[in-house]
């Protein structure tokens, strides 16, 4: 009590906000003041390189000096500079949600001595807050459900966009049970809890029953829920051990390809007419055998590398998925894949493509529409360049291109593989040499 008499907490809360606020203007008549030569100096340069090269996605135009270039343009975009940079501070934002909690403050206030003259003078309150407040709950619910059902006809094309793959219908179909079941049980819990704050709003003519348990209840909300969630664990288990576990047969008639993600790029290799890819070891990576292939192993001579990634429709493709360096993930949405790239271990991921990408572009009505393999782990300031085109074509187009692949063991790589033997010859010689000396 004593230090109550001392210390008033809304007295120093004031000097507090009076503080804020002058330190505050004072930032913002800093951010406000003239333009500095140098100001001057870089807007004006920017004023000439727009001038110059226009808009992005334009095309670079030479523009002829004309009377409008002169002070008061100037004056003007230095004035809307400077006004753009009030916006941005974080100062100017402080003053103002200091102003709106004092306006609602103030109008709290007036309205609440406004209830207690009218007490005072034996008169009802015109409004009663709980009966505004109930009405406020069923405009609040109207808003939600007004939101649920915008966010599903405007965004709900990006979750049920045709799948180019056979097993994203499985994946589509387990989306949309799930979105269902979650829509129906959000629709009913959110008009069951605003409608009972609306029916069962505070009253000065009704007494609150006290319910503090209920054990059919309790087993109703706790076992519904439970065998629900249980239903879809084991859908999604199913459909994913499906997709992930495919027949031998299927793995053996599939055309193999590896992808090899490091920061912040994708590198792709296709297996040769053997279908096998040949098996890599990081100690061999150098610069011209970036990946590390051991080319004693035969299968490896006649992989090819992609410039990109090519896929024919309706035949099954394996992707073996590396990583050099850190977590990536490989990522289409399109087809629905995405399995993690890790360092020292292989993934794999097998889908058949069926629709090729002009058979996409007219079912999206989308004609630059491609498909792109995407990281899907943040691995750094490149992550957003990580981004890999890919084409699904027919058979036919696709054996033509495969054959104007390059190889991967090309002269450089034989030459250098021919001097790293000899190396290793040598150094097995010197070795049992000294064994013998010893």
């Amino acid at each position: 009590m004593q230090f109550n008499r001392i210390f008033n907490i809304r007295s120093f809360f004031a000097v507090l906000v009076v503080c804020l606020l002058i330190s505050s203007i004072q930032v913002l008549a800093r951010q406000a003041s003239p333009a500095t030569e140098g100001d001057m100096v870089a807007a004006d340069t920017a004023q000439q390189i727009n001038s110059t090269t226009g808009s992005i996605g334009e095309t670079p135009t030479a523009v002829s000096e004309s009377e409008t270039d002169d002070g008061t343009t100037l004056a003007s975009a230095e004035e809307v500079v400077q006004n753009t940079a009030m916006y941005k501070s974080a100062a100017f934002y402080v003053i103002l949600f200091i102003l709106v909690c004092i306006f609602l403050g103030v109008i709290g206030k007036v309205l609440k001595v406004y209830e207690l003259t009218r007490e005072i003078q034996g008169k009802q309150a015109p409004l009663n807050r709980n009966t505004v407040q109930a009405f406020l709950f069923i405009i609040t619910l109207a808003i939600l459900f007004f939101g649920t059902y915008w966010s599903y006809h405007t965004w709900g094309n990006v979750a049920t966009g045709p799948s180019g793959s056979v097993h994203g219908e499985r994946i589509d179909n387990m989306m949309m049970v799930t979105i269902t079941i979650t829509t129906i049980v959000f629709v009913i819990t959110q008009f069951l809890l605003f409608g009972f704050s609306f029916r069962y709003k505070g009253s000065e003519k009704r007494k609150a029953y006290y319910y503090p348990h209920n054990n059919a209840i309790e087993r109703l909300w706790t076992i519904i829920p439970a065998l629900v969630l249980t239903a879809l664990v084991v859908f999604g288990f199913f459909t994913w051990r499906s997709i992930t576990n495919p027949p031998e047969e299927e793995i053996k008639r599939a055309l193999s390809v590896e992808v090899t993600g490091e920061q912040f790029k994708w590198n792709v290799r296709y297996a040769g007419e053997d279908n096998q890819l040949g098996v890599r070891n990081y100690k061999l990576t150098t610069p011209l055998n970036t990946l590390g292939i051991d080319f004693t192993d035969k299968k490896s001579w006649d992989d090819k590398l992609g410039g990109e990634i090519v896929l024919p429709k309706g035949r099954p493709v394996r992707f073996t998925i590396n990583s050099k360096d850190i977590l990536h993930s490989f990522y289409i949405p399109d087809f629905r894949v995405q399995m993690n790239a890790v360092p020292g271990m292989p993934t794999y991921f097998q889908f058949t493509p069926r629709f090729t990408t002009d058979e996409m572009r007219e079912k999206t009505g989308n004609a630059a529409f491609d498909y792109v393999l995407l990281c899907n782990k943040i691995c750094g300031t490149g992550h957003y360049n990580m981004q890999y085109k890919v084409r699904v074509v027919d058979e036919k187009e696709y054996n033509e291109w495969i054959a104007k692949q390059p190889l991967y063991y090309n002269d450089d790589v034989k030459k250098e593989t021919e001097q790293r033997m000899v190396k290793s010859e040598a150094a097995k010689a010197d070795n049992k040499l000294a064994i013998n000396n010893q």
